[in-house]
């Protein structure tokens, strides 16, 4: 109730009044069911704008910290986030990955859309990195369609270790949906996980115009 009390009488307007969102392709994503949202992550305010433009709830997950922070800049990270309908998981184990991945899950056998960043982390210069296998195994294992999303100048509005974004227009481009419920009995084929994410990969590589580097961003921070 508070993400969408929040969404319609705060930060909804307040997005469409101050940032003006351009958004491209909106149409592509499903009335109805689980739906996969991959989307690029150039920014921290991704997570915030991307629910925001969609018609539906949309569910990221989030390291903790984001929920606990102090003073003035822990609170407006808290609010964003819980207002964005973020969930927090705790990524200080061994089992951080599994159990965001088993969240996500758990939002898209309830018939609700699941947002996820294929590269795990933001991007270090804009460019567009590869992406983890996780994505492929939550679409083998929910056989929810994939739609792809390009973040296109969210850097540009809140570049990394700023808190306060620049107004100005944010442009989001969405494709079409891919299925990949062919691979359904492929689930576990490290093969298949790897072509699937290489697919959605490329599909946010065209939307968003970026140049894509074949190594992961973690290990360019």
């Amino acid at each position: 109730m508070f993400y969408w009390l929040l969404k319609l009488v705060l930060l909804g307007p307040l997005l469409r009044l101050f940032f003006r969102p351009k958004v491209e392709g909106l149409k592509n994503v499903p009335r109805s069911g689980p739906v996969i949202l991959a989307c690029n992550h150039l920014s921290f305010s991704d997570s915030i704008f991307t629910p925001l433009i969609m018609k539906r709830k949309v569910t990221f997950v989030a390291k903790a910290e984001y929920f606990t922070g102090k003073g003035i800049k822990g609170w407006l990270s808290r609010m964003f986030f819980t207002g964005a309908g973020t969930i927090p998981v705790d990524r200080s184990g061994g089992e951080a990955a599994q159990a965001a991945l088993d969240t996500l899950l758990r939002v898209l056998r309830e018939g609700d859309i699941a947002a996820i960043y294929p590269e795990g982390t933001r991007s270090p210069d804009g460019r567009l990195y590869r992406g983890k296998t996780g994505v492929a195994r939550l679409a083998l294992e929910s056989g929810a369609p994939v739609v792809p999303v390009a973040m296109l100048n969210t850097d540009e509005i809140q570049p990394t270790g700023t808190l306060i974004p620049a107004v100005k227009r944010v442009r989001i481009r969405i494709g079409t949906p891919l299925d990949f419920s062919r691979h359904a009995e492929q689930r576990g084929d490290r093969l298949v996980e790897r072509a699937i994410t290489d697919e959605i990969m490329h599909e946010i590589r065209a939307l968003s115009g970026r140049e894509y580097v074949d190594v992961y961003a973690s290990s360019v921070k």
